[in-house]
């Protein structure tokens, strides 16, 4: 990771790229990177939602200055490797249904109250337009409180990264711990 790095950096030293950040970086590998960079990474793009609020690894990034960017912000429903987590959720149902807003104007709200970047994709309009409609309104404490009891389970598990001839064995070595 440390050449990776120090190639990136040059890149960003030579100018040919503005920024430059990481990928699925636990806290772990986060900190690893800090410690020897001399350019920070500008964002670790990782699987964050509801349903895998990653918090450790918000909270190091957030230390750090690193903005964190939640890739499958809805839990990639639909997907072959995703999850229905999210988007079924009873308690996230609840707070739509009393607030008058969709499962996912919730999910997403609690992103950017959490300070998390995302990329909602959808090629339905009328979804994309409810998407934008998160900025007018918060959440209550009381949602909030209901939300942080949603099971945790990462939908990525990452099983494309574990090989016994690769730099990982096991999804436990390949998320330090944090799965």
């Amino acid at each position: 990771m440390e050449g990776v790095w120090r190639d990136m950096e040059e890149c960003h030293r030579l100018g040919l790229a503005r920024s430059i950040g990481v990928s699925n970086f636990s806290a772990v590998k986060m900190n690893r990177l800090l410690a020897v960079a001399a350019v920070p990474p500008a964002v670790n793009q990782v699987e964050v939602n509801v349903g895998w609020r990653q918090e450790k690894v918000r909270e190091v990034c957030t230390k750090n200055g690193v903005v964190v960017t939640a890739f499958s912000p809805l839990g990639a429903h639909g997907s072959a490797w995703g999850s229905n987590a999210v988007m079924e959720s009873d308690v996230l149902r609840d707070v739509a249904a009393r607030r008058g807003k969709s499962v996912a104007q919730v999910a997403l709200r609690w992103l950017h109250e959490q300070g998390v970047c995302f990329v909602a994709r959808s090629f339905n309009k009328e979804r994309l337009k409810q998407n934008m409609e998160i900025f007018e309104w918060e959440l209550s404490e009381d949602d909030k409180e209901m939300i942080m009891h949603i099971p945790q389970r990462r939908a990525c598990q990452g099983e494309f990264f574990v090989s016994q001839d690769g730099q990982y064995k096991s999804l436990e070595e390949l998320w330090d711990g944090e799965i």
